[in-house]
């Protein structure tokens, strides 16, 4: 079992930028990834950023180069620099964590961002 907490959400206006912060609890040395991802009102969720154990990441094509997922020195740990940001990065993002296919989920913390 992982727990996974997330923080940093909050209102700013387009353009700007936040920092998500999670971390994660529990059998935490069998994650193989972390990531975050969203899910704006009345759409789907969506992974918009991933890193794996080995530091390999990937990003949604709606917020590559803008965005950047890094983990901390304590491996439980992970942020997501979000710069640039944009009305279309509404919604509740939440951090994530991969055993195998298993996805942890934590509860989330709500982005908005005004236009």
């Amino acid at each position: 079992q992982v727990q996974l907490v997330e923080s940093g959400g909050g209102l700013v206006q387009a353009g700007g930028s936040l920092r998500l912060s999670c971390v994660a609890s529990g059998t935490i040395f069998s994650m193989n990834a972390m990531g975050w991802s969203r899910q704006a009102p009345g759409k789907q969720r969506e992974l918009v950023a991933r890193v794996t154990s080995g530091a390999s990441t990937n990003y949604s094509d709606s917020v590559k180069g803008r965005f950047t997922i890094s983990r901390g020195n304590a491996k439980n740990t992970v942020y997501l620099q979000m710069n640039s940001l944009k009305p279309e990065d509404t919604g509740v993002y939440y951090c994530d964590g991969e055993i195998g296919p298993i996805h942890y989920l934590g509860k989330g913390t709500l982005v908005t961002i005004s236009s």
